[in-house]
């Protein structure tokens, strides 16, 4: 695999680049979703190191307070009430240590009225304890856990069934995917499958 490792890595020099092939199709389709729904000067609260979906708020002068594990918990936020314009939490919820529903709660409570959620996890990919990792969503496994909020603004989901079999082998799990659609990284980093989701995503309005 070492020669078809290497040819993939030079066939993409040069290139501008995105996240890796496991986030590549899911921010590109969170940045459009949310590109009508920034609020200039919000206070965001990125829960575990999710501040790359920050980024994808584009939010002029936004305040971001990150609430990192092991100091602070998802399953009980040390903030007020409706404290929080966006509240993001990057493939958090699968190593939640209790009820993910409480997690979910958490977020819901801290938003302010009109304010947005939006979670990723995953759905079909390898164990990863970091400590643990303990659950699986489905899309509709996220709308039933956020069936609290007003309404469901996305909910989706990405993967197919070569991702493992072509990444893993090849070492390139976590090799930006170039932004040419030519190109094989490109191609297996858009192609979607529904059911062979990898990861899965919900953004949901209070």
């Amino acid at each position: 695999m070492n020669p078809l490792r290497t040819a993939l890595r030079l066939s993409a020099l040069g290139l501008p680049r995105g996240p890796h092939i496991i986030r590549y199709a899911m921010y590109r389709r969170l940045a459009q979703v949310m590109a009508s729904r920034v609020r200039p000067g919000s206070r965001i609260l990125s829960i575990s190191h999710s501040t790359k979906l920050c980024e994808l708020l584009d939010v002029d002068e936004p305040e971001v307070v990150e609430a990192n594990y092991p100091k602070f918990n998802m399953l009980a936020l040390p903030f007020g009430e409706a404290e929080f314009d966006y509240v993001v939490s990057d493939q958090v919820l699968e190593h939640v240590v209790g009820d993910p529903q409480v997690a979910i709660n958490e977020t819901w409570r801290i938003l302010k009225p009109g304010g947005l959620a939006m979670h990723t996890t995953c759905f079909m990919m390898p164990f990863h304890g970091s400590p643990q990792d303990l659950w699986r969503f489905s899309p509709e496994a996220l709308r039933l856990l956020c069936r609290k909020f007003k309404s469901i603004v996305e909910i989706g989901a990405w993967g197919n069934r070569y991702v493992w079999l072509l990444v893993q082998p090849l070492g390139l799990r976590f090799e930006a995917v170039p932004d040419a659609r030519w190109h094989p990284l490109h191609r297996m980093a858009v192609h979607n499958d529904p059911k062979w989701p990898v990861v899965t995503w919900i953004v949901a309005q209070k």
